[in-house]
């Protein structure tokens, strides 16, 4: 995913900033909880198109997030 786009994207809901999840394709809003699908190289930016994060998930992306160092 190219760093520009992804700086550029935001969530459609919350307008927050979204994370690039390479195994699983998608943009992450992790204040909604929702995962917007890349399809071909494409982010599909719907919200109809998106996947609710199951709680592992959510505490998973916490874990990481705890974990980053901050600038």
């Amino acid at each position: 995913m190219d760093k520009q786009l992804l700086s550029m994207l935001v969530c459609p809901i919350c307008k927050g900033k979204l994370k690039y999840a390479k195994d699983t394709q998608e943009l992450i809003c992790t204040f909604d909880g929702l995962g917007y699908p890349i399809r071909d190289g494409v982010p599909v930016m719907l919200d109809s198109e998106a996947r609710r994060l199951s709680e592992d998930e959510k505490l998973a992306l916490a874990k990481e997030a705890k974990q980053e160092p901050t600038a």
